[in-house]
């Protein structure tokens, strides 16, 4: 027994050995941010199952191995390495289907143990439906565009850097190995590109880790400031992964310095949901289409200098319609009245008219300027705004 136990022990010692181990890449690190109960969740899943039921088989059958290998130890290690089973050895829908039903921090960690899972588990197919699940509500064109953007400024600086490498390599061949210099910077080049820069995992790191801002909207900016009730500004945006809430950046108004909020909450958030730049009129689509008690959002700024921003509102009646719906002819005019009903009757933001055959941004210094308007046709949408009707009327 002493004797088997010692030829085990050499065994292990020497295949320990014979592994290559390597730093982990960059990006696993970045991995300690993801919330905790991602870890948690693994035991939920089949592999988790898999692997304890293979760890108790094996705890139990070492009495009886040990008093086999006395009279047959040749052949149960040839059978023994033919009977040894991991998870590459699962049917291939088999692994998927673990696989897409791991949550990220999991991922992450399967893509350490060796090439093959790393390549099945940083694959854009599985990425796409997380980022979709926690990221969809928040991100648009205009976050992939500037992500693209980012991508290719880093692009830049690498090849910035690169080319300073090479100079240094050229002053240090004069007293160094020129091979083993061009082989360090190489290593250093494969460990830091582990991770393909432009994978749909890397802009998932990319957002749970708070390293990329990113275009969004926000409602009721500034905390809910008055002067913002019911309106949606165009910000830049970094996840905290501590607080599971964003900071926001809104573009300077004037000779204002950019406006930071810490703590905005995820539902406060949205999509840009058309792809017009905030100092940008809007050509508005659906002017000939608007009728009395559509639900609207207008582009607004106090002044030429400001950026829009997206107020909610209801397209009212004429001052000359009884609001009867049988005798309405409200939608043949060429005037469209909107109202905005957070405000007190009487209040000079109650109210506003735009001319529906030749809408432009229309206004002045005092009341403002009124921009392009979009039809709200999605009830989420209109529902959202609802949600943040203001308790008290506004002045």
């Amino acid at each position: 027994m002493l004797l088997c136990f010692f030829l085990t022990c050499l065994s292990f010692l020497l295949f320990i050995k014979s592994l290559p181990l390597k730093p982990l890449p960059l990006w696993a690190y970045e991995m300690r941010l993801l919330p905790h109960w991602f870890w948690k969740e693994l035991s939920f899943f089949p592999i988790y199952k898999v692997i304890k039921n293979s760890l108790c088989t094996y705890l139990f059958s070492i009495p009886s191995r040990m008093s086999l290998k006395k009279k047959y130890l040749s052949k149960i290690e040839n059978v023994e390495e033919n009977s040894e089973m991991s998870v590459l050895d699962l049917p291939e829908l088999v692994l998927e289907g673990i696989l897409e039903r791991l949550p990220p921090g999991a991922l992450c960690s399967m893509a350490g143990v060796c090439s093959s899972l790393r390549e099945r588990c940083i694959s854009d197919r599985l990425w796409e439906k997380h980022i979709q699940r926690k990221w969809g509500k928040v991100i648009g064109q205009a976050a992939y565009r500037e992500w693209q953007w980012y991508l290719a400024s880093r692009a830049g600086a690498s090849n910035l850097k690169q080319n300073k490498q090479k100079s240094i390599i050229r002053l240090l061949s004069f007293g160094w190995s020129l091979s083993w210099i061009r082989s360090k910077a190489n290593d250093n080049n494969t460990q830091r590109n582990s991770l393909p820069v432009d994978s749909i995992m890397s802009w998932y790191l990319a957002l749970e880790t708070g390293r990329f801002w990113f275009p969004a909207q926000v409602y009721n900016r500034e905390n809910g400031h008055v002067g913002f009730m019911l309106s949606c500004y165009d910000a830049k945006l970094c996840y905290d992964p501590h607080t599971d809430t964003f900071q926001a950046r809104y573009p300077p108004h004037g000779r204002r310095a950019i406006a930071i909020e810490n703590g905005v909450q995820w539902e406060r958030l949205r999509a840009p949901p058309i792809d017009t730049p905030p100092h940008d009129l809007h050509i508005s689509d659906c002017l000939n289409e608007l009728c009395p008690g559509d639900h609207i959002e207008i582009q607004w700024r106090k002044n030429k200098e400001f950026p829009y921003g997206w107020w909610y509102g209801v397209v009212g009646h004429l001052e000359t319609c009884d609001g009867n719906a049988t005798h309405c002819r409200c939608h043949y005019s060429e005037t469209v009245v909107l109202e905005f009903n957070q405000y007190t009757p009487g209040s000079r933001w109650r109210l506003a008219a735009i001319n529906r055959k030749d809408h432009r941004e229309e206004g002045n210094e005092i009341d403002g300027f009124y921009g392009g308007i979009r039809k709200l046709c999605s009830d989420q949408e209109i529902s959202m705004w609802k949600q943040l009707w203001p308790t008290d009327i506004l002045e």
